[in-house]
């Protein structure tokens, strides 16, 4: 089908835009603030890697269970105030975190920030989708880059406080104000009027057929549904069986994904401080080093995948993932170990959104439920990463249990076959 070009956006169009990257900004910042903080918690709660990996999977625990809360939370409220509101209550869980005084009372906190942080997920994304179809062209992409310079923001900014010397209490009771300030004054510039409201990028461009469902995440991902109702494919079969095959794979290169962003931030700054005896302040690098490094991964992630296709992008990530983190840990270091975690960061930049859009794609589906199936089954992946890797470095060694990381590589460069080579 043909199209016009849309014109230029309507300031309020600009604004709004504005509005919701700077949602994604606090999100990704308020997070990354508490992260730097972890070795100083678990010392001064005295857990062991097995305990403190069940603690911090509080976090994707709370995350699960309210996913599905984030739809009821924007109907009541709309995209906008659910995510204003959802940032402060993240802040205010974050902020209890940093001061529980035992890990019952931390991992509460870390369930509830989770918990605030999927409505969030979800709603500024829906509030990002309103603003994509008034738009007319596809800008989503540029809201999740904003996310992960948030994050390498937050990180950076709990590095300073803990070289300054601040406490924990007045460092993320910092974050937590200023990063509400910046959500309330956001919510100013965000759309008004209802949430199915239509613009003229209706159907036209990249990410159209998700544009017009107002809440993607949170309407689809209740009743996800891959058994037998098949357009254009007469019952189960081959390409049925096949479907369900490539849904699984597309499933694990997500949830490889999700699982180097996790060693990242719970692992990264344990390793370097403990393992390798990095100061606490030079230990958050190896966070920072993994999201910017994604940033820098999602920005030029597009011009790859147009060039190159989206499978061998992806597997050229995994290998890159792969051997960077591997060789850091085959030979351990400060320098090689952050430049090992920035490896991992820009190997997997495009692994996550890579199976969402070929699961939503997939044909024997209901429009939507591949997309459902990937998101939701790839928080799973955030929830068991952190006991697993602890369980492995009681029993052996926090270098060993980073070997899920290589390893996540080596699994999306095996699996990037179900991926398909689109050239534009």
């Amino acid at each position: 089908m043909t199209v016009e070009a849309p014109s230029r956006p309507a300031l309020a169009e600009r604004q709004a835009r504005v509005a919701v990257a700077v949602l994604f900004f606090t999100n990704g910042a308020l997070f990354a603030n508490l992260l730097p903080r972890y070795p100083q918690i678990k010392a001064d709660l005295g857990l062991s890697n097995s305990l403190y990996g069940l603690a911090v999977a509080a976090f994707p625990a709370g995350a699960i269970a309210a996913g599905l809360a984030a739809g009821v939370a924007i109907r009541r409220l709309g995209s906008a105030r659910a995510a204003v509101l959802g940032t402060l209550l993240t802040g205010a869980g974050i902020l209890a975190a940093g001061l529980a005084d035992s890990v019952v009372l931390f991992a509460g906190a870390l369930f509830l920030a989770g918990a605030m942080d999927a409505v969030t997920d979800v709603a500024q994304n829906a509030h990002g989708l309103r603003v994509q179809r008034r738009y007319g062209r596809s800008i989503i992409n540029s809201f999740h880059a904003v996310w992960s310079i948030g994050a390498v923001a937050g990180g950076s900014m709990a590095a300073a406080a803990i070289a300054l010397g601040l406490s924990r209490g007045q460092h993320l009771t910092i974050s937590a104000v200023v990063f509400a300030v910046a959500a309330c004054i956001a919510l100013r510039y965000c759309l008004s009027g209802p949430e199915t409201e239509t613009g003229p990028g209706t159907e036209t461009g990249p990410g159209a057929e998700t544009a017009n469902d107002p809440v993607p995440a949170s309407e689809s991902a209740s009743v996800p549904d891959i058994g037998g109702r098949v357009e254009g494919a007469g019952g189960p079969g081959t390409r049925g069986r096949r479907t369900v095959y490539v849904l699984a794979a597309l499933v694990l290169i997500a949830t490889a994904g999700t699982l180097v962003e996790d060693a990242g931030s719970s692992w990264a700054t344990l390793y370097l401080s403990g393992s390798l005896h990095a100061s606490v302040t030079l230990a958050a690098f190896g966070y920072i080093a993994l999201v910017g490094a994604q940033f820098i991964g999602r920005v030029i992630g597009d011009r790859l995948v147009d060039r190159f296709g989206q499978r061998t992008v992806a597997r050229a990530g995994g290998l890159i993932t792969a051997a960077g983190m591997g060789l850091a840990l085959a030979v351990p270091s400060v320098p090689g170990t952050v430049l090992g975690f920035a490896a991992a960061g820009l190997g997997v930049a495009t692994l996550v959104p890579a199976a969402m859009h070929e699961a939503d794609e997939l044909p024997g589906l209901k429009p939507g439920s591949g997309l459902a199936i990937v998101s939701w089954l790839m928080r799973l992946g955030f929830l068991a990463s952190p006991p697993i890797v602890g369980l492995v470095t009681d029993a052996t060694s926090l270098r060993v249990g980073l070997l899920v990381v290589p390893l996540a590589g080596l699994l999306a460069f095996l699996l990037a076959g179900v991926l398909r080579n689109r050239h534009h």
